[in-house]
């Protein structure tokens, strides 16, 4: 489904007269962009009230959904306008290259009317949030069910909107659903324009609201190319789903439209009894860090309209403000996640008297193992959307012991960091409270997933090059000097080919996680005002989003295989996103 507008007229378009009927408005954040405003803190909060569960508790798959699915969109069951499912009678079904039918999910994107975000109700009162409700809640929560997905194993999620369609306050009640960065078809990674209202237009069998059909063939990038269901060396491990809808991604992700996807197969098992033998089941465990700020009464608050963003003073850790997670004595993986939509973090794990700091090994950077772990990790810097999986061997502390995950990191404006400044700030209580029931037989193994050899120079060299450049741009947020056009194509790379991009931040007052759709990128190359630096050792593997520090340039490579159709690159600065730091590109 295209933007509901005409080809003349864009969402964008349609908030900027808006935006211009109200002058007075657009002066007052002329000034904001130029000088941010002080805001007044967040209320304090009473910290270590709110438990996290002692496991992660995974969405349950349906046998079937009602309508049925149908390979072209389901106009008349209630589903919104889409193209025909690509390719899903070769990923799926008896004979397909899986050889198996889809597995269903149902989420239901609605508003939960008193999310607790922090257990003092004298500051911070139940208060209404937007989330997903799965087959297991009994209301909508944040972050969303995690949907757990093996490779070979196709999955037809179907997501409802059933949001309040005449809400007060910010965001907007129009929903399109990415995952990222899963090897999808283009009709399923929630383009930007392919939104949907809660209410559907015309005759609908379901009573229950609109919906669309997104296909996961969970097939490895590369089957064109590899035969059966693609090379293995492209498979990812963690994965997140957020709202990605034109012009408001920042307030309907803020307001709490983000959830985890993880997908395991015969090397990264999840299991601990095959493949690599990680930590697994209750011990692999999902931490999605975001930033929010609240007004005097303890209201979630943010200012859509101002393309500074809004910096939040307060960290979520699964959605809860300083919550007690309690671990038992043996190792952890924890998924890390950086939620946005704004804040960096450098997380590092302290003792009781924030005068230590233990090392942890770090396995895999935005969702794809390392090659090989980095043992003796005393930190991790991640920037809004980047993931990191690591292992934390709880073993080696006694009974009663506790810990904190910090973040080190300094940031006192939406633009980019500032240094890090110890002890940091506290973000989740650990408790060592137990021993574990069975022996740990969990592990760390040497090697972890391999990469795909590099092209060789000669062939490097003779592929196509395309240029970047992110920057400010009259108040606005650029690509190529040019502001976001949901019809407007900036790259049309053909099937099966493979291209260099070079991503370019000419300023030195911002940083721009940029995020590429579709496919995983190798990088290739960094340099800082033209003269060469190393790339970190964490970002040697496969990477989707590729922080642009100040003045700098970054050479990716990138392949395009299997899919066709509409994709986006955009900073995952969301409020740079919204404010048309994006580009449409299409694999021909």
């Amino acid at each position: 489904m295209e933007p509901e507008s005409s080809p003349g007229v864009t969402r964008r378009a349609v908030l900027k007269a808006s935006l211009a009927a109200a002058p007075l408005v657009l002066t007052a954040r002329k000034t904001e962009a130029q000088l941010p405003p002080v805001l007044p803190p967040s209320p304090p909060t009473t910290p270590w009230v709110e438990e996290l569960p002692l496991q992660d508790t995974p969405a349950t798959a349906l046998d079937t959904l009602d309508p049925a699915p149908t390979l072209p969109a389901n106009i008349l069951g209630g589903e919104i306008g889409r193209v025909e499912h690509q390719r899903y009678f070769e990923c799926c079904g008896p004979g397909s290259r899986t050889g198996k039918d889809a597995v269903f999910h149902k989420l239901i994107v609605k508003e939960n009317p008193a999310w607790r975000f922090n257990g003092d109700n004298a500051y911070y009162p139940p208060q209404p949030i937007w989330g997903y409700q799965g087959t297991n809640n009994s209301d909508a929560v944040t972050p969303g069910p995690t949907i757990h997905a093996r490779y070979g194993q196709p999955v037809l999620c179907r997501i409802y909107n059933q949001l309040p369609q005449f809400h007060t306050g910010f965001g907007s009640p129009e929903i399109t659903t990415h995952l990222h960065n899963l090897h999808t078809p283009s009709e399923s990674d929630g383009f930007t324009g392919d939104y949907y209202s809660p209410s559907k237009k015309g005759p609908t069998l379901t009573g229950v609201g609109a919906f669309h059909d997104h296909f996961y063939p969970n097939m490895y990038a590369g089957f064109d190319e590899m035969g059966g269901i693609g090379d293995p060396r492209e498979a990812l491990g963690t994965l997140w789903y957020h709202d990605h809808t034109e012009g408001v991604t920042a307030p309907n992700v803020l307001k709490g439209l983000v959830g985890r996807y993880n997908i395991y197969d015969d090397l990264d098992s999840g299991s601990e009894q095959s493949g690599l033998k990680l930590p697994s089941g209750a011990y692999d465990y999902p931490l999605t860090f975001a930033d929010r700020r609240f007004d005097v009464n303890g209201q979630l608050t943010f200012d859509q309209l101002n393309p500074e963003g809004v910096l939040g003073d307060k960290i979520l850790c699964n959605g809860k403000i300083e919550p007690v997670l309690k671990v038992a004595r043996r190792k952890y993986r924890f998924r890390l996640l950086n939620g946005g939509p704004t804040r960096f973090y450098e997380i590092a794990l302290q003792n009781r008297s924030a005068n230590g700091i233990y090392p942890f090994t770090y396995i895999a950077n935005d969702g794809n193992l390392l090659p090989n772990p980095l043992p003796y990790q005393t930190s991790i810097r991640f920037a809004p959307a980047e993931r990191a999986d690591i292992v934390i061997d709880f073993a080696k502390f006694p009974l009663g012991t506790e810990l904190y995950l910090v973040n080190l990191l300094l940031q006192t404006s939406t633009r980019q960091p500032d240094r890090t400044l110890a002890p940091g700030t506290r973000v989740l209580k650990l408790v060592v409270d137990r021993n574990p029931p069975e022996p740990d037989t969990s592990m760390v193994p040497g090697t972890l997933r391999p990469l795909r050899p590099l092209p060789g120079a000669s062939e490097l060299a003779g592929l196509p090059v395309r240029r970047f450049v992110f920057a400010r741009s009259g108040g606005m947020w650029s690509v190529n000097g040019g502001f976001f056009n949901v019809f407007q194509v900036s790259a049309a790379p053909r099937k099966g080919s493979a291209e260099i991009w070079e991503l370019v931040n000419p300023d030195n007052g911002w940083q721009h996680p940029i995020h590429i759709h579709f496919e995983e990128g190798i990088i290739l190359g960094k340099s800082v005002g033209g003269v060469p630096v190393a790339i970190p050792p964490h970002e040697r593997g496969r990477k989707d989003v590729y922080v642009l520090g100040p003045a700098m340039t970054v050479r990716v490579l990138l392949r395009f295989r299997d899919f066709m159709g509409k994709y986006m690159m955009h900073c995952h600065n969301l409020t740079h996103e919204d404010h048309a730091m994006m580009v449409r590109w299409d694999i021909v």
